[in-house]
């Protein structure tokens, strides 16, 4: 499902026009990647949660030129959903 689906889907489901929907979408995403960047995670309840996670330091082997290189201590975006979430699809 794209973006485009699920614009399409929620203003079938409203009856909203799809231009403001797809504002909405939009401004929602773009909240969610704002607070990560910020370090702040996005908790929602019944769907899951939007987090940070850091990946330490570690060494990685480039094989054609037969090197080691060192990758940085970086962080990551990740979603981890709900438990009620998961027994959903589970149960599909």
């Amino acid at each position: 499902m794209t973006k485009a689906d699920i614009v399409n889907e929620v203003s079938k489901n409203t009856g909203i026009e799809k231009v403001t929907v797809q504002k909405t979408v939009e401004a929602f995403m773009e909240t969610v990647k704002e607070s990560l960047v910020d370090g702040k995670n996005v908790y929602l309840r019944g769907f899951g949660s939007f987090v940070v996670k850091r990946r330490a330091e570690k060494t990685a082997r480039n094989i054609s030129k037969n090197t080691t290189i060192i990758i940085p201590a970086h962080n990551i975006p990740s979603f981890k959903p709900a438990k009620s979430f998961v027994q959903k699809v589970k149960t599909k």
